[in-house]
């Protein structure tokens, strides 16, 4: 498993255009072969600040995601709108257990 997360931070009055767009690729990542979750949020204190949250089988499936036509097709439409900072990481948990569960 990996996981790759991170924050992405735009002007605020970009954010509704912002959540467009990610809503769009979200969707279409999750029907990827490999993908176990992706997903954006958008910080509810900092307008235009997401939060960006994904979990792969593994390396061969997160290179092919990049591949992708909705992510040329993402990333072209992201140019038009003033990214201030991006900052995303990708690691493999060594202890996976559960903190708080319900049903």
């Amino acid at each position: 498993m990996l996981i790759v997360t991170g924050t992405i931070v735009f002007a605020p009055e970009d954010a509704k255009n912002i959540v467009s767009h990610a809503t769009k690729v979200a969707q279409a990542t999750r029907e990827e072969a490999g993908c176990q979750d992706y997903a954006f949020y958008e910080d509810i204190e900092n307008p235009g600040r997401f939060r960006l949250y994904e979990v792969w089988d593994d390396e061969a499936a997160l290179a092919a995601h990049f591949q992708m036509p909705h992510m040329a097709e993402f990333n072209a439409a992201l140019s038009k709108y003033t990214m201030q900072s991006i900052h995303v990481v990708k690691y493999t948990p060594e202890d996976l257990s559960d903190v708080m569960k319900r049903p």
